[in-house]
């Protein structure tokens, strides 16, 4: 059986998952319902977050399919995954066409030397735009250098949501068959008589985790056969080698994996038994062997601090509370997630550095659920030393607002250092190209919705480190802190929402310390959130007005990571996400003060 081994690429929302599961509903490896986003955080925000490796049989042939996230957090997921496919899908939104993080990914295949097919989807949007989108598309390969063989893509329509492609807009079509032709006749075969006749050399490009097996690796087989209790040479990073044993081999068959006495040249497997492997190395039968080329993976950008939560709440309502517990669990997660690094040097906290808000909120939203209690510190930004120069992570960011909004976002992300490279109107939208510090952009996107109504679009990509930019002023707004423990009252949040914007509601726990709101003047604000109302029995008319609450803005992971302060931590259980100052008497905040100040 010959084999194929495509990605499909894009940014995220553009439909890439929904086309998966379409190909793999047409071709009967899924039932209908079925979707390749299996993870509960990916069903429930509706983006993917780790890449997942699939198949499907069409006219005697196995195509391996990896579905890859579109979000830039996750850019490390991706980068891995090209190295191991012959081919990728690009697919862009026909109305929206390339964002950032096409860009990136493009750039990556093209850099590799892939040849992309692009599907042009959602066609049936009513402000599609496919033929323009294709010259867009055209536009960027020849932007990001794509030779003459790339430039002369193949391109497809397609409605991934009815499982429709077609080859031009005028043809009728009912299902993916053309889109399947396509990959057949375009994709170069990935196995060969004259592949597997050779040693074996293997590649894992992404690692999971099974709770009697260990540490598994999905690897790509480059040349020869991977037989069950085969012992291999595993040739690390460092060039170093070091023996190993395959204890079980699974092949894909649709989302899952079967078990296989044997795999072939060309072939996406899993593998089991290698319980040090990592992604990159070299699987070989044989020590003299060379080595397969190293993937590499980007850098971090951002760093916080994880610790235990020493807040009056602390051990309410989490099942794991203790640094021990805590340092196994971050421990656990850099067995999968290679995107994130870890400092355990110190013994009170854990330095995480991530590759964004999201990729850090989304560690933090699996721990919370599995009973896990902590705090984080503010993200910061990392900042390299080179050649005695200081330089920071820029970001490229694309905004498409409506035309009368576009006034107010320049103004604020000129502030934050934002230099604009390109605007243009498109269809009452005005689309703004930005290229600015990553630490400009932190803490920004609650004002950007604030600012935009919600009907704005930004997204963003990392371009790399360059010379740091000098300071930035962002956050103008106070914390508005509790001076006492107690229960919150109605009469009292009544007086002090005309102050700012409140994140707590009526008769809830509060401890001294805690930020209940913000303040619009500037300055942190102590107030006392439990006073009630003073009673007398006297009778006085207009005192009694009825209380009117405004309902108050509840802190996210997300929000939370962004609005908080330097000087505050964020704490996190299974229940509940609070903002907290590290101090958290008044005393304590002003000696504290004193001391920076000296």
């Amino acid at each position: 059986m010959e084999i194929r081994n495509i990605a499909i690429i894009a940014h995220v929302d553009h439909g890439k998952t929904t086309l998966t599961d379409a190909l793999m509903k047409q071709t009967g490896v899924a039932e209908e319902g079925f979707t390749m986003d299996t993870n509960e955080l990916e069903k429930e925000r509706g983006i993917t977050i780790y890449s997942k490796n699939a198949s499907v049989f069409y006219k005697d042939t196995k195509i391996n399919i990896v579905d890859t996230p579109g979000h830039a957090d996750f850019g490390s997921e991706v980068e891995r995954v090209l190295r191991s496919i012959d081919s990728v899908l690009l697919v862009v939104d026909a109305q929206e066409g390339p964002m950032p993080q096409t860009k990136f990914v493009l750039k990556k295949s093209l850099e590799l030397g892939l040849k992309p097919i692009v599907v042009i989807n959602k066609i049936d949007k009513p402000a599609a735009r496919p033929e323009e989108v294709k010259e867009m598309v055209l536009e960027l390969f020849m932007d990001l250098g794509a030779n003459d063989e790339q430039l002369d893509f193949e391109y497809i329509y397609a409605i991934g949501r009815d499982g429709i492609a077609k080859k031009e807009l005028t043809d009728e079509s009912k299902d993916l068959t053309p889109l399947l032709d396509l990959i057949l006749e375009k994709v170069p075969a990935a196995s060969s008589e004259e592949l597997t006749a050779k040693p074996l050399r293997a590649q894992p490009f992404n690692l999971a985790y099974d709770n009697f097996l260990g540490r598994l690796a999905v690897c790509r087989v480059y040349e020869g056969k991977i037989k069950k209790g085969d012992e291999v040479y595993v040739k690390g990073i460092k060039e170093e080698t070091r023996k190993g044993k395959i204890i079980k081999i699974y092949t894909f068959y649709g989302l899952d994996r079967r078990d296989s006495e044997e795999a072939i040249a060309g072939d996406v497997i899993m593998i089991a038994g290698i319980a040090d492997i990592f992604i990159g190395e070299t699987i070989c039968s044989n020590p003299d062997q060379e080595a397969l080329p190293v993937i590499s993976i980007d850098e971090p950008t951002i760093s916080l601090n994880f610790l235990v939560n020493n807040s009056p709440f602390a051990g309410r309502d989490g099942k794991y509370v203790t640094n021990r517990q805590i340092r196994e669990r971050l421990e656990k997660e850099l067995e999968v997630n290679v995107g994130l690094k870890i400092d355990f040097s110190a013994t009170d906290s854990y330095k995480v550095y991530g590759r964004g808000e999201l990729h850090i909120a989304i560690l933090l939203e699996k721990m919370r659920r599995e009973g896990f209690e902590l705090q984080v510190s503010q993200p910061q930004v990392i900042i390299k030393e080179e050649e005695g120069k200081k330089l920071e992570p820029f970001e490229e960011v694309i905004i498409d607002v409506p035309d009368e909004m576009s006034g107010v976002v320049i103004e604020k992300l000129s502030k934050r250092k934002g230099i604009m490279t390109e605007m243009r109107p498109e269809q009452g939208h005005t689309r703004i190209v930005f290229e600015m510090p990553t630490r400009g952009l932190l803490g920004y996107k609650p004002d950007f919705v604030m600012d935009t109504r919600g009907e704005g679009i930004l997204a963003s990509r990392v371009l790399g480190f360059r010379p740091y930019a000098g300071e930035i002023e962002t956050r103008n707004t106070g914390s508005m802190t509790s001076m006492v423990t107690g229960k919150s009252s109605g009469f009292s949040l009544w007086t002090l929402q005309e102050r700012g914007v409140i994140y707590i509601g009526h008769a809830e726990d509060v401890y001294e310390g805690m930020v209940i709101g913000n303040v619009s003047k500037g300055n942190d604000l102590a107030v006392n959130p439990t006073k009630g109302k003073e009673l007398s029995n006297m009778r006085a008319s207009g005192s009694d007005e009825a209380i009117k609450l405004t309902p108050p803005v509840r802190v996210t992971l997300e929000g939370g990571l962004s609005i908080m302060k330097d000087d505050e931590y964020l704490e996190i259980t299974p229940n509940n996400i609070r903002l907290r100052k590290q101090y958290l008497s008044e005393i304590e905040r002003i000696r504290q003060k004193r001391k920076e100040n000296k």
